[in-house]
């Protein structure tokens, strides 16, 4: 027998170590498991990735929203008024003064304003309590199956699928004295109205308004009552008329509860949106709207470009932001309450 060399005993055990470490190396790829030294990499990869990609979102919202919103802030405690537009910078510091006015009620300012609240408080509970009856009254009616509803329900989304400006454009020429084809119905073709009112302005004007805004905003209740309606469960109606419960019964007892969660949110946006509401009452009756159609974002409008005195009308649109912040605030609380209070 041949007798080995004294290195390959020694060198016996770090070769098997070697081998030992190859084995767990080829191990860990099977396994998939990656590298320790990859892992935080990863891990921090992850956790940015959601930031990334908001991003875009948190600049736009920067640029268009919070950077105005301070900008407006800060002008309304100048006097900055058309003698400073091409320096609004070196417009006098005027503190308080700015809100103190519009606060002011038995002042003219102050008044108009406050007369100005109160149509646009009255406008929005006209437009979106008649918004939420007819799209969710829409909605229950075309939730069975007949033929024909697929086509109900593509012209009830008609309002809301075209533009803005083209819808309340086509309302403002149907609403003149002379020519629009409302007064054409109304008078002409069933002499509901001794005479061609107008609509574009004095008193009729609020009804203009409202109803422009109700046929604008209501296909959008349709459309979330139509959604939250799927995922009511049929037994709980098929057990209900078992027990002898009519359609209204169902309505009260099953239908409304179950939407209660869809319904907070949904009004709660039609607020935002109708009290907010620029485009509709500009389109309708321009620059100058009518007294009894005198919204508070036309008022706002008017004090700023139209009287040119953006001070003024900076506090007003901040003092609006705090109402609107304070009624949602209490809106969600009161809602969070009921809704602990139902579930408990």
């Amino acid at each position: 027998m041949t007798a080995l060399p004294l290195a390959h005993y020694e060198a016996a055990p770090g070769a098997a170590a070697h081998d030992k470490a190859d084995t767990a190396a080829a191990r860990k790829e099977a396994t998939g498991s990656p590298p320790r030294d990859r892992r935080p990499r990863g891990r921090l990869r992850r956790i940015a990735l959601p930031y990334l990609l908001l991003l875009p979102a948190l600049l736009l919202e920067l640029l268009v929203h919070l950077i105005p919103m301070a900008v407006g802030i800060f002008m309304s405690f100048k006097e900055l008024t058309q003698f400073y537009i091409r320096d609004w910078g070196a417009a006098p510091w005027s503190g308080l003064d700015n809100y103190s006015l519009a606060v002011d009620f038995d002042a003219p300012v102050g008044e108009a304003l406050l007369h100005s609240f109160f149509v646009t408080c009255a406008f929005t509970v006209v437009s979106v309590g008649l918004c939420w009856l007819i799209g969710t009254a829409a909605a229950l009616f075309l939730q069975d199956h007949f033929r024909g509803r697929g086509l109900l329900r593509a012209l009830f989304l008609t309002p809301y699928a075209l533009p803005v400006y083209a819808a309340v454009i086509t309302w403002a020429f149907m609403f003149q004295r002379d020519n629009g084809l409302v007064n054409h119905v109304l008078h002409d073709q069933l002499g509901i109205t001794d005479g061609r009112p107008f609509w574009l302005i004095g008193d009729n004007s609020f009804f203009a308004l409202a109803t422009v805004s109700v046929w604008k905003h209501w296909p959008f209740v349709f459309l979330i009552v139509t959604a939250g309606l799927q995922n009511i469960p049929k037994e709980l109606y098929e057990a209900a008329a078992i027990d002898g419960a009519g359609m209204w019964q169902q309505i009260r007892r099953i239908t409304l509860p179950s939407l209660r969660p869809v319904n907070q949110v949904l009004v709660l946006v039609l607020f935002l949106w109708t009290f907010n509401d620029f485009n509709t009452p500009y389109l309708l009756f321009g620059n100058a709207a009518p007294e009894s159609a005198d919204l508070i974002s036309i008022h706002i409008y008017q004090s700023s470009f139209v009287t040119w005195n953006f001070g003024t009308g900076s506090a007003m649109s901040v003092l609006l932001l705090l109402f609107l912040l304070v009624v949602t605030a209490v809106y969600l609380l009161l809602t969070s309450r009921g809704r602990k209070a139902t579930d408990g």
